[in-house]
């Protein structure tokens, strides 16, 4: 996978994460999801429609297109990474067999004179390629669709190191008097967490090691930014932008948002950072239309012409629907996220003895934070998203 083709995706997730509406919610996306598809449309498309999607993917339609095709098989490289592509069209769609030959190892099949048969066979494409974790197609077959371009990912994996479940009881901050389920955990390896000095000012980042490669960057910002301001600046630090701090190299106190770092009396010489953060199971449905502009979608959307003539000659074809049902779970044994993004178009007590002074840190995620799932060697973000809302703590029935 390309170094060049990694930047591209990322901006990408980075365009995205900075049109998420600033008052925080929920939510989770892959723009790894989507940047194959868009290079595949583009491929396909001409005019004005050609270059909107060429700028959102950052690089030629051409050029674009191959690299989709070797981020797939790099995805499919991945241990715990799933990828599909899949094309459906109705019989009178003259598809262009040189484009559709470029998709890679894709489904290809057809959409039936029954829309809601045809739904469900998509639906179960949708839940094949995703272990169940995606039940459906997030666009709707209605007599308009003429093509669906879909693609599906799901990522798995297991912390190297589990957490222990837990409760949290904030005192101060949007979460403060409320009793929570959280997640624990202590390492000697301080190096596990940093700060950066950001555009949006001070990052606290938590890398949290998954057994196949993957692993889930935690964000910590300051407790007035922007969800999408977090992302991206997780995403810059990421790149290299901003250079993080780690552990070790921390002065003492406050050193960064939810970081605290002391000296203390221990029975063992090993320093520690303590964790605790809230699990989180979130699901999103995103109309990436109504982000045209994130997208280079504005000109595909209209109907009065064709925009796609490398794709199919006739009918013309413009873009009708594009959207992304995604999901992310972050427990105290791993993390699973999975998407499935679709292109619909249409025509037109004792005393003990602590001999040691040991370096502690403190790491409380007890307020909104940001997360991107990245695969380790290649830094590619597969999956990014915002916890808004912890998860109550739920007391056991005592007989």
């Amino acid at each position: 996978m390309r170094v060049s083709t990694v930047r591209a995706v990322n901006r990408l997730t980075a365009r995205w994460a900075g049109a998420l509406p600033s008052d925080g919610q929920d939510t989770v996306l892959s723009a790894t999801g989507v940047w194959p598809l868009l290079a595949f449309l583009a491929d396909g498309a001409d005019g004005p429609a050609r270059g909107e999607l060429e700028d959102a993917l950052g690089m030629a339609a051409g050029p674009a297109a191959q690299a989709a095709r070797e981020l797939l098989a790099g995805l499919g490289r991945m241990r715990g990474v799933g990828s599909a592509i899949g094309l459906w069209t109705r019989p009178r769609v003259a598809l262009r067999a040189d484009w559709a030959a470029g998709l890679p190892d894709a489904t290809l099949g057809r959409l039936g004179a029954d829309d809601a048969a045809s739904g469900r066979l998509l639906d179960a494409w949708a839940a094949e390629h995703t272990g169940g974790l995606i039940p459906a197609m997030p666009v709707v077959v209605d007599e308009e669709t003429e093509l669906v371009l879909a693609a599906a990912q799901a990522v798995r994996t297991t912390w190297l190191r589990p957490f222990r479940d837990g409760g949290m009881y904030p005192e101060y901050g949007p979460w403060a008097g409320r009793e929570l389920a959280a997640l624990h955990r202590t390492t000697a390896l301080l190096d596990r967490v940093g700060v950066a000095g950001t555009a949006a000012g001070p990052l606290t980042v938590l890398k949290v090691l998954g057994g196949t490669g993957v692993d889930v960057h935690l964000l910590l910002g300051p407790e007035e930014a922007a969800p999408g301001t977090v992302l991206r600046a997780g995403l810059d630090v990421l790149a290299g932008a901003f250079r993080a701090v780690p552990g070790d190299l921390l002065p003492l106190g406050e050193a960064g948002p939810g970081l605290n770092v002391r000296h203390v009396r221990s029975t063992a010489r090993d320093p520690y950072l303590s964790v605790t953060t809230s699990p989180f199971s979130l699901t999103a449905d995103h109309d990436l239309t109504a982000l045209h502009e994130v997208f280079g979608l504005t000109t595909a959307r209209d109907d009065t012409r064709g925009h796609f003539p490398g794709v199919s000659d006739d009918p013309p074809l413009s873009v009708r629907q594009a959207r992304q049902a995604a999901m992310a779970r972050f427990t105290a044994e791993g993390f699973e996220a999975a998407a499935v993004t679709a292109f619909g178009a249409a025509g037109g007590s004792a005393v003990v003895r602590y001999p040691y002074l040991v370096r502690r840190i403190d790491l409380d995620f007890d307020r909104p934070f940001g997360f991107l799932c990245v695969h380790r060697t290649s830094r590619l973000v597969l999956t990014a998203g915002w916890v808004q809302e912890p998860v109550p703590y739920v007391f056991e029935d005592e007989d």
